[in-house]
């Protein structure tokens, strides 16, 4: 006999932030299981976190380390990791010859743009889902919620 515990559980609320998180999180596997399937084998939801954080024209490294908000041992163990590969490159910083310059390599601008055509493929499957007006109005929503957050919003280099 499996003895039941005394305590009653209370219902968790379904707030707006657990919805968001929620469909985030969907969006990140079918987006990473995508590229993968597009060819780019090395694209993990990891690696994705930190290219968000890189312009299509480079960056410096000390800046995606204060981009990226994680450890600079983190951030140099991703860019170990992308450079290997052969998606990133990293080359002396032509204001600092100390740090260094990251930017995407022909591989990495390549897996951009079959980024770009994915996501793109994924938003027509929210549209057949949800309808036209319906998304519109998600999208406008979400572009009002991030202009309230100020500075703050715009992010690194814009919309990826």
């Amino acid at each position: 006999m499996v003895k039941q515990p005394d305590e009653k559980t209370e219902a968790l609320p379904d707030h707006v932030g657990w919805r968001l998180w929620q469909a985030s999180r969907a969006w990140q596997v079918e987006f990473a299981a995508a590229m993968r399937a597009a060819g780019h084998a090395w694209f993990s939801e990891a690696r994705a976190g930190l290219l968000g954080h890189i312009p299509r024209n480079g960056t410096r490294q000390s800046v995606l380390i204060e981009r990226a908000a994680t450890t600079k041992q983190a951030v140099q163990q991703l860019l170990d990791g992308l450079e290997a590969e052969g998606v990133l490159e990293r080359l002396p910083d032509p204001r600092d010859g100390r740090g260094k310059f990251v930017r995407y390599t022909r591989k990495g601008l390549d897996a951009l743009r079959d980024g770009d055509r994915i996501k793109l493929q994924i938003e027509r499957g929210y549209i057949d889902r949800i309808g036209e007006q319906r998304f519109a109005a998600l999208m406008d929503a979400l572009r009002t919620l991030d202009a309230g957050r100020g500075d703050a919003s715009a992010g690194p280099s814009g919309p990826k």
